[in-house]
């Protein structure tokens, strides 16, 4: 009889599908800020979904089960879902962009994990193991790092409000992250996918109405075609490819593991600034360093005692 244990773990896939979501969110982040200066961030997230449901409607129709019959089932936990993952943390992430700096939505993408991390204590009372949260929290130490903010440069009451609002939809997205749990028999592309199509409608429906009641002004035509290759670029990469890469390693590794992930976004702008011609200083290759340091011992927290023989 064959003695050898059942592989349980589950393995690199997960973490390269997080490694790779982290890296397109942050060349997003590089991406949106000039973006933003043409289109509104409520039109900005309207058009990315739009744009992004094409592609994530043909995946479920080419791979999903009986997804159409899921959503007739559970389209208003799905909508609510949708709204707070795509709507309100997008528009929320790119109104504070407008305001802010790159560096400092990247600060506040690292909250995520700690965020997370709370609300499972308080929502479900599970309390985070020392190495867990001490991942986190060297992590937020090495985004601090990344992003210049250990510097002590003032900073202007533009730049906090953004900050501010930044922070503020952040919950959204754990919320949406810890949301996938509803529906275990869900694959990964039919949570994605379904959050989005229900979402999509309703942004443009609130899109509309604010452009009706003069609040954002709707883009003028000039405007999305001298930003129409990033938009594009930032529907199907960022949008569509790294929220099913993310929600596949949030299943796999669970949401506070996989949040801690999101650390790596201002990594990835950091080396892909560098590949630009910008040069790092050394506290940022320092933060760097923090950032990987805390995936490590994240990967290692949950790992399995080996086996004695």
């Amino acid at each position: 009889m064959d003695s050898t244990p059942v592989r349980t773990t589950p393995g690199i896939a997960p973490v390269l599908a997080l490694l790779f979501a982290a890296c397109s969110w942050g060349s997003m982040f590089l991406v949106s800020k000039p973006v933003v200066a043409h289109v509104s961030p409520l039109w900005f997230t309207t058009l990315r979904y739009a744009i992004a449901v094409l592609p994530l409607s043909l995946l479920l129709c080419c791979l999903g089960e009986q997804p159409w019959r899921k959503l007739r089932q559970h389209w208003p936990g799905l909508s609510v879902l949708g709204l707070l993952g795509y709507g309100f943390f997008g528009v929320a992430t790119m109104t504070g962009l407008s305001l802010s700096q790159p560096s400092h939505g990247a600060v506040l993408m690292a909250t995520v994990p700690l965020t997370t991390l709370l609300l499972r204590w308080v929502l479900d009372g599970q309390r985070p193991g020392p190495r867990v949260a001490g991942a986190a929290a060297l992590a937020l130490v090495g985004v601090v790092l990344v992003s210049g903010l250990a510097g002590g440069a003032a900073t202007t009451r533009r730049a906090m409000a953004g900050d501010a609002i930044m922070l503020l939809g952040t919950v959204g997205w754990v919320l949406y992250t810890r949301g996938g749990a509803r529906w275990p028999a869900f694959s990964t592309l039919e949570y994605s996918g379904l959050t989005a199509v229900t979402a999509a409608p309703v942004l443009l429906l609130v899109a509309a109405s604010a452009t009706a009641t003069g609040v954002v002004d709707a883009p003028r035509w000039s405007d999305l075609s001298a930003v129409l290759p990033q938009l594009l670029y930032i529907a199907v990469i960022p949008t569509v490819a790294a929220v099913l890469a993310f929600n596949y390693g949030v299943r796999q590794l669970g949401a506070a593991r996989g949040s801690l992930f999101l650390n790596g976004v201002p990594v990835s702008a950091l080396l892909m600034g560098a590949a630009l011609g910008q040069h790092p200083a050394a506290q940022e290759w320092l933060g760097a360093l923090c950032v990987m340091g805390a995936l490590t011992l994240s990967n290692r927290a949950s790992a399995p005692a080996p086996r004695r023989a």
